[in-house]
């Protein structure tokens, strides 16, 4: 009875941390999401009209939306289609990449903005598409590259929920998309999967022991059945 109690209560006290590290992941994602809303409320209440600062191609003017854009949206649809991926693959990204996750998620969105800048059409880039789909290309490669089972299990699950995003990284498959945006956004991803391979958690090493266990057990038991013999 006091095994079951105290098995029970580490049970429960894993439960605890578990619990404690999904809601500490949901806290980035959530502030981001947030901070767009507020931004589009505000525009929208006081009709004003923020697309400058997107990111404008190749104009000083323009770099500043390099930070800025990812909060700016053209209407509530472009909004709510960029607030649950955001917030559901950034969840994802601090709880199962917690060690890399801010710089990630940094870097997602510098390296997105600036290729955008220096390449993308001259036209103002808007929205927080990029780094979604930075955060989709790195979730799902880095849980091949490091080949452990539970993060190529999270690759497969990003490919099934989001794998028709790959459609918005060519032009011409929806009008007035940023889909520079979205391939850019995605190579950053594959790019940063590639640098932080080695960091953040990666596949169990094996247990090289076993055999060597398993063939002293069989000595052993040899040994045994010639002294009995």
């Amino acid at each position: 009875m006091i095994k079951n109690i105290v098995v029970f209560s580490d049970l429960e006290q894993e439960l605890k941390r578990e619990r404690r590290r999904l809601f500490l992941s949901m806290v980035i994602p959530f502030v981001l999401v947030a901070l767009m809303w507020v931004v589009w409320v505000v525009g929208t209440l006081f009709s004003i009209d923020l697309f400058y600062l997107g990111i404008l191609p190749r104009e000083a003017s323009g770099l500043w939306g390099v930070l800025t854009s990812p909060f700016i949206h053209a209407d509530a649809g472009h909004l709510l289609n960029n607030s649950l991926p955001l917030f559901i693959l950034g969840t994802a990204l601090f709880y199962f990449y917690s060690k890399v996750a801010f710089r990630v998620l940094f870097f997602t969105m510098i390296l997105t903005g600036i290729t955008v800048w220096i390449f993308g059409r001259q036209s103002y880039h808007i929205g927080a598409s990029g780094i979604i789909y930075g955060l989709a290309s790195f979730l799902f490669f880095s849980g091949i590259l490091r080949m452990h089972i539970p993060l190529v299990a999270l690759s497969l699950l990003v490919a099934f929920l989001y794998g028709q995003m790959v459609w918005g990284i060519f032009p011409g498959f929806r009008v007035n998309i940023s889909w520079e945006s979205h391939m850019l956004g995605a190579l950053s991803g594959i790019f940063l999967a590639i640098l932080f391979r080695r960091q953040g958690p990666q596949r169990p090493l094996p247990f090289p022991d076993e055999e060597e266990d398993e063939d002293e057990v069989f000595e052993n038991s040899d040994e045994n059945r010639e002294i009995i013999n």
